[in-house]
């Protein structure tokens, strides 16, 4: 009986991933980031003058959109290139409501708690989504680029406490499903572009009224 459980188990868990890969390989694959960087891009805007932060920059902070001024939070300052410090998992973003044009995480929501207790309940992730939302200009940019379930690399790293799935922006933080407002996001966003490269989802959302 044993054996019989353990073989039915392992159906359901192949049934379940084959299903997860399907609706993967409906989103587009790409090699190649700069087109979808460029289409977006400070120049292909309107703004002469534009402002980029990227979140967990480490010490660089990337400026994919080729903005005018560059940003950084992260847990270690350097004032000189620009980098706060903030826990973003506790702490909200250190720059004033509609100051960006936009906001950048690379491989850094995966990190970010769904759920704490301190001891009261706190969901980070769904805060952390808030404070982009509003330190990004009306009509401003947000780019997510983190591991994806089921690939390997989003689960391997002990400190990886937020799944993304191809479903998670579209579903919980656009500007039809919303259903993130249950959990406390009052923001909302268009889903502007969703890609796969390779374990990747690169996600390019922007600020709806």
């Amino acid at each position: 009986m044993k054996i019989i459980r353990q073989i039915n188990f392992y159906r359901r868990l192949f049934k379940l991933l084959k299903g997860s890969l399907r609706s993967l390989s409906q989103l587009p694959h790409t090699k190649d980031l700069q087109p979808y960087f460029e289409k977006y891009s400070a120049s292909a805007g309107s703004a002469h003058q534009s402002t980029t932060l990227d979140i967990g920059c480490g010490t660089q902070p990337r400026n994919p959109f080729s903005a005018t001024t560059t940003y950084g939070i992260d847990i270690r300052e350097n004032l000189e290139k620009n980098i706060k410090y903030a826990d973003l998992t506790v702490e909200k973003i250190p720059y004033p409501d509609a100051h960006f044009n936009y906001i950048t995480a690379y491989d850094f929501l995966e990190h970010v708690p769904r759920i704490i207790y301190l001891p009261e309940r706190r969901f980070p992730f769904i805060e952390l989504m808030n404070e982009i939302h509003r330190t990004l200009k009306p009509n401003g940019i947000f780019l997510s680029h983190t591991p994806i379930y089921p690939f390997s690399p989003a689960f391997r790293d002990p400190t990886h406490v937020n799944i993304i799935t191809e479903e998670t922006f579209p579903m919980y933080f656009d500007d039809t499903t919303q259903a993130g407002k249950m959990y406390g996001f009052n923001g909302s966003f268009k889903i502007l572009d969703q890609v796969l490269k390779g374990p990747h989802l690169i996600s390019i959302l922007q600020k709806t009224a």
